[in-house]
């Protein structure tokens, strides 16, 4: 879930009438990823090829414009990447079993799951930049909450407005980016843009969770006479990025103000049952969409408790005295494994002779094998090649789905069945984790994965059907 979070699609980012959005992509909706803002956005957005993309040639108020959004980008993801990898190690640290640590987690989802329809269009109608504005403010009031206590309550406040503030976040400066640029840039097409944004996402990321695992071990024999927790200080540098971000924002994002309309919020609430109603006739009038859905669900049931929980099993395979620094080194390879996977997804994808179910259900397959192969491995060395070869196959798994869900429907349909999908992946994400961290607490963490894998081998004989199906009507 964290990583889900973290890594999102920027490049589908881009719808600016509603911004429903997944986890690990959200394949993965609930996880630490998913703690970053999302690692999942409306997907979909149709864009224009228009003229060949070419940096040099651009003016030069298009390259400022695409260089001060990688900026923010890399700024805004390396606050989030320092709480990423010691997220669920803190929250052992401050006395939560894991149970408590899936309850937690499942505040935020939840919180997520009820606020990111009603805030869908609020970004429309205020305006990018102060939304996100107040997105970092409730980013801040986390942290603030997280550093203030170790009471169960009072973190899961802490999650709760981590869940929203990702409501809030959602796709709303990735829409300001694309809209200035088609006009510094008129018919130039935007997907290398976005691309380049990207890539200053992920590595910020990257380097976020690299340095928030290291800051534990280097600064935490400092902060425990001072009655802090080690990761207090990962926290305490995050509250400072994030610091630095509501900063960037104010002075380098600008944006005309737009008249402010008092209805907006109320018509969001307002309209979350029509949109959860249409969107459910839709699946259930469309068979390929409602095992697509299904299947995802059942997804992220299994391989959202593997991306909270792994830190907490490998840690103790591990040196105390390198242990969080070798913890966000591996998160920042899972990310990295994840973008591997998306990129060999359309190579893998010709092998099924671009059968995109076919290659969707090989991936989820492939998943439930390697949770079960994850769940036996004693050694560390062992559970980090698995580990690294599970998100690959995460990463590969993310295009196919949603090629099937968009070519399933019209356009005048994509918006509420991005919709419907987030939610139906954040109620399983939910679900999972609390089934399992239920599961590995009162047994183990292994053996919790392995009642997960059942989930991923229902996720697997779904998709083999919803493979049969298409393959039957071509």
């Amino acid at each position: 879930m964290l990583l889900a979070l973290l890594r999102r699609r920027v490049s589908s980012a881009v719808t600016t009438t509603k911004k429903p959005k997944p986890y690990y992509a959200q394949l993965r909706v609930g996880g630490p990823s998913a703690l970053v803002p999302g690692t999942h956005a409306a997907e979909g957005a149709q864009m224009d090829s228009g003229i060949e993309f070419s940096f040099r040639k651009l003016t030069p108020a298009a390259q400022r414009h695409i260089r001060v959004f990688q900026v923010h980008q890399f700024l805004d993801r390396f606050a989030m990447g320092l709480t990423v990898s010691v997220v669920a190690l803190a929250l052992i640290d401050r006395g939560m079993d894991l149970f408590q640590i899936s309850l937690l987690f499942g505040a935020y989802s939840v919180t997520t799951l009820t606020m990111e329809l009603p805030f869908g269009g609020l970004a429309d109608n205020v305006g990018r930049k102060p939304v996100f504005l107040a997105a970092v403010g409730a980013s801040l009031m986390s942290l603030a909450l997280f550093l203030s206590s170790s009471d169960f309550y009072v973190l899961a406040l802490s999650f709760a407005f981590i869940g929203f503030g990702r409501a809030l976040r959602s796709g709303t400066l990735d829409a300001w980016f694309v809209e200035n640029f088609r006009t510094k840039a008129q018919n130039v097409d935007v997907q290398p843009a976005l691309a380049k944004a990207q890539w200053a996402n992920g590595m910020g990321l990257a380097f976020g969770a690299i340095v928030g695992g290291w800051l534990p071990d280097a600064f935490g024999e400092v902060a425990t006479p001072l009655g802090f927790s080690a990761y207090d200080v990962a926290y305490a540098a995050s509250f400072v990025m994030m610091t630095a971000v509501l900063i960037y924002t104010i002075v380098a994002i600008t944006e005309e103000p737009r008249p402010l309309h008092p209805r907006a919020l109320a018509q969001g609430f307002a309209n979350v049952p029509v949109v959860v109603r249409d969107a459910g006739l839709l699946a259930l009038r469309h068979p390929t969409l409602s095992l697509l859905l299904a299947a995802l669900a059942l997804l992220l049931m299994a391989t959202n408790p593997v991306e909270v929980l792994w830190p907490t099993h490998v840690k103790p395979m591990l040196e105390e005295g390198y242990a969080n620094t070798v913890v966000g080194m591996l998160t920042a390879a899972c990310f990295f494994s994840i973008a591997i996977g998306a990129s060999l997804s359309p190579h893998i994808n010709r092998v099924f002779r671009r059968q995109n179910a076919m290659t969707l259900a090989a991936a989820v397959g492939c998943l439930a094998v390697l949770q079960i192969a994850l769940a036996l491995q004693g050694g560390v060395v062992g559970f980090v090649i698995v580990l690294i070869i599970y998100f690959v196959i995460l990463g590969v798994g993310e295009t196919p789905a949603s090629s099937i869900l968009h070519s399933s429907v019209e356009n005048h349909q994509r918006s509420t069945m991005l919709s419907l999908r987030s939610l139906v992946q954040q109620l399983g994400a939910t679900i999972g984790l609390i089934l399992v961290g239920a599961i590995a607490e009162g047994y183990s963490t292994p053996i919790g994965w392995m009642v997960g894998a059942l989930f991923t081998f229902g996720a697997a004989l779904l998709t083999s059907i919803l493979a049969r199906r298409l393959k039957d009507r071509l």
